[in-house]
């Protein structure tokens, strides 16, 4: 960690604009049911990647398709619906940040939640960003028991 307590050779708004072309690629994945590998070639194409982390861009893209079942499975259990009836955004959000909660340790809870609900404000609905919070945090409560009690919280 460096003095700005994040993992060397982390670039946090590269990160950001990841998470945010991520969120355009798994929506455009979900409502088009095209292969997830073709949807990271449409956005390699004709996304500007050069100013995001290709490298993490990919990870959530192919994280989300490969453990969709068990994200899924996370998200259901503090859902008040079924996953397939959540506003195609929101759903889209829920998944990237349970990748990231589960199989993303490397990233404070706390930043998985806060750039999911900075990303919903700027492309949900309204209130969509206090549904995505509760979940998300009832999902790290869960996944990042540990570090949710601990010296994150």
């Amino acid at each position: 960690m460096n003095a700005s307590n994040r993992p060397e050779g982390v670039d946090l708004a590269a990160r950001s604009r990841s998470r945010r072309r991520a969120l355009q690629a798994i929506y455009a994945w979900q409502v088009g049911g095209n292969r997830m590998i073709q949807v990271i070639e449409q956005f390699r194409h004709e996304q500007d990647m050069e100013i995001a982390d290709l490298e993490y861009f990919e990870d959530l893209l192919r994280g989300v398709e490969k453990h969709l079942a068990e994200l899924d499975a996370g998200i259901r259990t503090h859902i008040d619906r079924e996953i397939s009836e959540v506003d195609p955004i929101e759903r889209a959000v829920m998944r990237i940040g349970a990748y990231e909660l589960r199989h993303r340790p490397d990233v404070p809870y706390r930043v998985i939640i806060n750039e999911a609900l900075e990303v919903t404000k700027r492309f949900g609905a309204d209130q969509g960003h206090t549904y995505v919070n509760g979940v998300l945090d009832k999902l790290a409560a869960e996944w990042r028991a540990v570090e949710y009690r601990g010296k994150g919280r």
